[in-house]
């Protein structure tokens, strides 16, 4: 695809959901979050893989901020010990680096986990991310392996995470409903 005068339009806030077609074990029936986009490549946030770990367990300094149990969740295949915290804020000025919205963003490992839960509405653990070069993210796009979708804050927060793939492609509607019908595994149709 070439870009050469012309300008790349982001893709930052925008939903990839895994077509039925991309079996990449690492993406599968996933839906990402595109924190980052621009000529050099992209950036997101996998939202729908929570890990066997409790945050409790697996990050005991962030205990505060998660609810008694609630996992780690998986962001992506890159820098798996790298962990990130998406956090929507009472204050649309608060997030240091905002990826939805004036209100949703990355929270600031820095800050008191106590100030941070009483700043936020809601939070979500994850460690790693999922990143594409230069031109590979456009490349998948013209391949169909992602499906484009408007992400909304309750996505990012969605309690269901196995059934977060379904309720975006039904909420895109048309043909998409029909696609979110097909179960995990075909040989069960």
């Amino acid at each position: 695809m070439s870009r050469d005068n012309e300008e790349m339009n982001s893709l930052q806030g925008q939903l990839l959901i895994a077509s039925p077609g991309l079996l990449d074990p690492n993406f599968r029936r996933t839906v990402v979050l595109v924190i980052e986009h621009g000529e050099e490549g992209a950036a997101g946030i996998v939202l729908n893989r929570p890990s066997e770990a409790p945050v409790a367990e697996a990050v005991p300094q962030l205990e505060e901020l998660a609810e008694p149990e609630e996992p780690v969740y998986v962001g992506g295949p890159v820098e798996s010990a790298a962990v990130v915290v998406l956090a929507e804020f009472e204050e649309p000025a608060e997030p240091a680096v905002p990826v939805l919205g004036d209100d949703v963003g990355f929270a600031s490992l820095e800050d008191d986990p106590s100030e941070l839960r009483s700043e936020t509405r809601r939070r979500r653990v994850f460690a790693g991310y999922a990143g594409w070069g230069a031109g590979q993210l456009e490349a998948e796009l013209e391949s169909e392996d992602w499906i484009l979708e408007p992400a909304r804050p309750d996505d990012v927060f969605f309690e269901d995470a196995e059934a977060l793939w379904s309720s975006v492609l039904r909420r895109k509607g048309g043909v998409y409903e029909l696609l979110a019908r097909i179960p995990a595994d075909p040989s069960v149709n």
